[in-house]
This record gives C-alpha cells, sequence and structure tokens, in this order.
C-alpha cells in the first residue's frame, strides 16, 4: 500500500513539474515575445532619428559620419589569424607577434615569460586569445535591462534632437531678437553708415571736392537706396533660419521708411547744428 501511495506522490508532483514546466515556457514565450516587440519599436525609432539627422546634417552642409568598418592602414602580412614574420624573439622561436613585425622601430618583441619573470601586461593591439591568454569570462545580460538602456537613450537623442531643430529654427544674426526687431536694427545700421558716408561728402563739399548736385543726389537716392539694397541682402543671407521657413522676413516698408529718412533727417539736422553753433 506504501508502495501505491508513493507512486501516486510520485505522479501528483511529477504533474505539478510539468505544469510548471508548462508555465515557465509560455511566461518564457511571453517575455520573448514582448521582447522582439521592444527590439522592433526601438529598431524603428532609431532608424526614424537617423533619417532626421541625415535630414539635418544636409540641411546644414555637414556630412554625415561613416557608418560600418573603416579599411586599416596598418600593414598586413598575412590572412587573418596568421601569425606576423618576423625574427625570433630571444632565441625560443616565439615570433613576438605584433611587437616582432618588422617596420615597427623602437618596439621590441614581448617574451612568453618563464618561473621567476614578473608579469607583462600584453599591448593594446595584441588580443588575449591570439596570446594564449584566457579572456575574461562575461557576465549574463539582462535584454530587458539592455533595451531598458537603448530606450532611455532613444530618449535623450530626441531630446537633443528637439533642442537642434529648436536652435535650427534661428537665425545667426540676432538670433534672440524677434524679425521685427531684427530687421530694424539691420536697416538702422546701413543708414549709420550711410550718415557717416553724408557727413564726409558734406565736409568734402565744403572744401569744394564734391558738388551740390551730387551730395544732393547721393543724400536723397544713393546712400539710402544702398541702405535699402545692404539691409535687404543681409536679412535675407543671415536673417534666415536653416531650417523652417524659406525665406526670411525683410519688412520692406520699414527698411525704406528708414533708410530714406535717416540721412535726409540727419543732414537737416547738422544743418541745424551748424546754425546753432554760429
Amino acid at each position: 500500500m506504501s508502495t501505491f501511495d508513493e507512486y501516486a506522490a510520485l505522479v501528483r508532483h511529477l504533474s505539478v513539474q510539468q505544469r510548471a514546466d508548462e508555465q515557465g515556457v509560455a511566461a518564457e514565450a511571453d517575455r520573448r515575445r514582448d521582447l522582439g516587440a521592444a527590439v522592433d519599436y526601438l529598431d524603428r525609432r532609431l532608424s526614424a532619428q537617423g533619417q532626421r539627422l541625415d535630414q539635418l546634417g544636409r540641411t546644414i552642409a555637414v556630412a554625415p559620419p561613416p557608418v560600418g568598418p573603416q579599411p586599416s592602414t596598418a600593414p598586413v602580412s598575412g590572412p587573418p589569424g596568421a601569425p606576423v614574420s618576423g625574427p625570433p624573439a630571444n632565441g625560443t622561436g616565439w615570433d613576438g607577434g605584433v611587437a616582432a613585425a618588422p617596420g615597427r622601430p623602437g618596439v621590441g618583441a614581448y617574451s612568453q615569460g618563464g618561473v621567476g619573470e614578473a608579469e607583462r601586461a600584453l599591448p593594446v593591439a595584441v588580443s588575449a586569445t591570439a596570446a594564449g591568454v584566457p579572456g575574461q569570462r562575461v557576465g549574463e545580460v539582462d535584454p530587458a535591462t539592455e533595451l531598458e538602456m537603448v530606450r532611455r537613450w532613444a530618449d535623450e537623442a530626441d531630446r537633443y534632437a528637439q533642442q537642434t531643430e529648436v536652435l535650427a529654427q534661428r537665425p545667426a544674426l540676432l538670433p534672440s531678437w524677434s524679425p521685427m526687431a531684427r530687421a530694424i536694427a539691420v536697416y538702422l545700421g546701413f543708414a549709420a553708415v550711410s550718415v557717416l558716408i553724408m557727413l564726409v561728402m558734406v565736409l568734402a563739399s565744403g572744401i569744394g571736392v564734391v558738388g551740390g548736385w551730387t551730395l544732393f543726389s547721393w543724400m536723397c537716392a544713393g546712400l539710402p537706396a544702398a541702405s535699402l539694397i545692404g539691409g535687404w541682402l543681409v536679412l535675407g543671407r543671415w536673417g534666415r533660419p536653416a531650417v523652417g521657413a524659406t525665406t526670411a522676413p525683410r519688412y520692406p516698408v520699414i527698411g525704406f521708411l528708414l533708410c530714406f529718412l535717416a540721412v535726409p533727417l540727419a543732414y537737416c539736422g547738422y544743418l541745424i547744428l551748424i546754425r546753432t553753433l554760429r
């Protein structure tokens, strides 16, 4: 009777173990399915980020970094994995690896090391596996943790990309100013330069170098037109954001009023100042 009870208990234990294994298999399948979905989502997201960065790079005329393995400039004397040919080191018959390769002056061969010798660190160029040293065992990595880290880095990349787009939508000239204030400042700057040129021409007219008609034509038409055209060109070149608007707001009416009124008003003010001082 005890044998039957033991058999029944064993059957129940095996049944419970089988159900637990089936539940574990189902849970592992669900976990793998979720990981696959997360990988697909991150892959699409990273692909979209790459396309957006390429678009920003083309917009600001910056070449994207090269993708994939780059050709090595180091000389190769044989197929991968083959020892580098060279003279034996220390008479041991060992070729010395990369350090004993010809054309590497000033670099000695690394000996195998014997009893009583201090351990020597392998150079960076020599892999531990090729040198006969067992590599460090890599700990088990949790895919969910790695995917979470990738998601966080993707969020960080999105944040920096948004900041880059915001900065790219601001022009290089007076980026913190409003478009109208920027246009007024540019036109006033060119008008000020025209006023200085007009004052020089007035002084030259006083000594007979510049005639009255020439001074009048430049003061009323030439200098204001040059100021308007200069401000227009500067706003179109440096007042346009790199991303977003295709043309910069130039406010030609404001520019016309500022440029064509600044020089004559400055000349009138100059005349009033001279008569007042006299």
